[in-house]
């Protein structure tokens, strides 16, 4: 039960007591078992992609109980390596959302293709069936859903669509590390699944990539692609396929395993802060919570988001983080735009074609005009919390909700 100071004593934005003056776990977490596989692959010589990759591949796909794992050097060739393996061409229309990470429509450039952007879900931040066959058109090859904070997308709605039409589903689970829907995990539902071990991350080795799917054809396709177009049994200087390299090396795999030993304890816990923070903030007004999905049986929430009603809380979104940080809580308005405000999709009208600065111009596309009105709102509305936050004892966790609850009774202040 929340104290009396805490919705009473001033804001710390304007001489009050923070009322989170905590130190909030530190990311990347990582001990002995990241320390001991380093030096066993220093010390064995064996450095290259060889016998611990292959175990971690294995080992991440059976985590989520899908078949086969591809790693790659990101999350972003991921999505290169799987959009080429499933047949996108130069030419062809992927339709992304437009709310994610640039990765997920610049792969679909660096491959030749079109990206095509669709509107999102305002409870689910991911993308919206309906707008989705809105857009699709002769052109269409594929449609890449991002499962936002490890919320999985409406993945029935979307699969519906991609049958009528004939599209591939390649699911961006860059946010989805052990995110189950029916006992079951990215990967299983569309062609196949590409997942991010960047270092912000809830696993991470700086950097690194995988690609997950039940189609041994197409994991077939994934390795040739990252491993320089060689096939599988061929002779090693024999490249049938046109590929690139782009393989982790073991001392990336023994850092991954041992990730992956504590991510299901880590999901759990960041499950448990979420059912926190949902039961004390869903009666705020001024607050919008993003829809539960009853089908999922775990989730790995990257980040826990909140949407701020600036109309029914009387200050903006901006203005809610300043006084939530000085609070002591390091939410964020988050690092999204919409996709296609980006320079490398305006800069589609540009005069003279460029491979870096206007990949797209000169195809007769022009970005200027796209909108996707649910994607702006909540890219100005939105607010994030960090996952690392999400690892806090149970008592530091109260705190936010206690912060968020201060700011919140004391909005007209802030105005």
């Amino acid at each position: 039960m929340k104290t009396p100071t805490t919705t009473k004593s001033p804001l710390a934005l304007h001489g009050g007591t923070p009322v989170a003056n905590v130190e909030w776990p530190k990311w990347p977490v990582w001990d002995e078992s990241e320390r001991r596989g380093l030096l066993d692959v220093l010390e064995s010589g064996q450095w290259w992609f060889g016998e611990r990759v292959t175990r971690f591949e294995e080992a991440y796909a059976a985590f989520h109980k899908v078949r086969f794992g591809v790693t790659c050097t990101n999350g972003t060739t991921a999505i290169e390596a799987s959009l080429r393996a499933i047949g996108v061409l130069p030419g062809d229309e992927v339709i992304v959302p437009s709310y994610t990470f640039v990765a997920t429509a610049s792969a679909v450039v660096t491959v030749g293709a079109i990206p095509v952007f669709a509107d999102i879900e305002p409870d689910t931040l991911c993308l919206e069936a309906k707008d989705v066959e809105a857009k699709v058109t002769a052109r269409t090859r594929a449609i890449v859903p991002v499962h936002v904070a490890g919320r999985f997308a409406d993945m029935s709605a979307l699969t519906a669509v991609a049958r009528k039409h004939d599209l591939q589903i390649l699911e961006d689970a860059a946010h989805a590390w052990g995110s189950m829907l029916d006992d079951a995990g990215p990967g299983t539902i569309g062609r196949c699944a590409t997942f991010s071990f960047q270092v912000t991350k809830n696993m991470t080795a700086g950097e690194g990539g995988i690609i997950l799917t039940n189609d041994e054809a197409l994991a077939d396709l994934c390795r040739s692609y990252t491993h320089c177009g060689r096939r599988k049994g061929s002779n090693w200087y024999d490249h049938d396929y046109l590929g690139t390299n782009a393989r982790i090396t073991e001392f990336q795999a023994a850092i991954l395993s041992a990730q992956l030993t504590r991510l299901p304890e880590q999901i759990a816990r960041r499950e448990r802060t979420a059912a926190i923070l949902d039961q004390r903030l869903a009666q705020l007004p001024g607050l919008r919570l993003i829809r539960p999905e009853p089908r999922m049986t775990r989730r790995s929430y990257h980040m826990y988001i909140v949407r701020v009603d600036e109309q029914a809380l009387g200050i903006s979104r901006d203005r809610f983080v300043e006084a939530l940080a000085a609070e002591g809580v390091p939410a964020s308005r988050g690092w999204y735009h919409p996709i296609y405000a980006n320079g490398a999709f305006q800069s589609s009208t540009a005069e003279t074609p460029h491979g870096i600065t206007a990949p797209l111009a000169g195809r007769g596309l022009d970005y200027a005009h796209v909108r996707c009105p649910v994607a702006e709102q909540v890219c100005r509305d939105a607010v994030w919390i960090p996952q690392n936050v999400l690892l806090a004892d149970e008592s530091d966790v109260r705190l936010v909700a206690d912060a968020i609850e201060k700011v919140c009774a004391h909005a007209k202040d802030l105005r």
